[in-house]
C-alpha cells in the first residue's frame, strides 16, 4: 500500500469535459500541484453520496483557501457514471471526477477492495490523501464502514 513520501504511481484516469472524454496521467493531474484525493468504493452508493462528497462539495472553498489547488474523487467507475453524479451531487466545478475504469489506479497504490461478495467487483477503499507534486504528504484509510478519517474536516486540519 502506497504510504506518506511515496511518489503517485503513473495512471491513467478519464474525465468528462465541455468537449467530451478527456484523458488525464497522474502526471498531469499532480505534477508541480498540491491536490487534495479522496476515494470512494462507488459513485452514488450511499455512504458515499451521503457522507463523503458532500463534505468535500460543502468545504471546497475552505479547502482550496488552506492552498490546494485541486480536489479531485477517484473511483472504480465509468466516466459517465462520474459526471452524472457530479451533476447530481453539485461537485461540478469543485471537484474534478477522476474515473479509474479498470481500477488500475487503485490496484497500482495497493488500495484496491474485493467487494465480489456484493456483486461490486474489485473497488477503491475508501481514502484522501494530500498530494504535492505527486508524493503523498498526508493518508488516510478507512479501516471500517463509514467516513471516519477520510472527509473533509480531516484534510482541512492536514492542510
Amino acid at each position: 500500500m502506497i504510504k506518506v513520501g511515496d511518489r503517485l504511481p503513473e495512471a491513467e484516469f478519464i474525465t468528462m469535459t465541455g468537449d467530451g472524454t478527456q484523458r488525464f496521467t497522474t502526471g498531469t493531474v499532480f505534477a508541480g500541484r498540491k491536490v487534495v484525493l479522496f476515494a470512494v468504493p462507488g459513485a452514488f452508493t450511499p455512504t458515499c453520496s451521503m457522507n463523503h462528497l458532500p463534505g468535500f462539495v460543502k468545504e471546497a472553498d475552505a479547502i482550496k483557501a488552506k492552498g490546494a489547488d485541486t480536489i479531485a474523487c477517484t473511483a472504480v467507475n465509468d466516466v459517465h457514471v462520474m459526471n452524472a453524479w457530479s451533476r447530481q451531487s453539485g461537485a461540478d466545478g469543485k471537484i474534478l471526477m477522476l474515473a479509474d475504469g479498470n481500477g488500475a489506479f487503485a490496484k497500482a497504490v495497493g488500495l484496491e477492495f474485493d467487494l465480489t461478495a456484493h456483486n461490486m467487483g474489485h473497488r477503491s477503499k475508501r481514502y484522501s490523501m494530500i498530494v504535492e507534486d505527486g508524493v503523498v504528504k498526508a493518508l488516510n484509510v478507512e479501516d471500517k464502514p463509514g467516513v471516519n478519517v477520510s472527509g473533509a474536516d480531516t484534510i482541512l486540519k492536514q492542510l
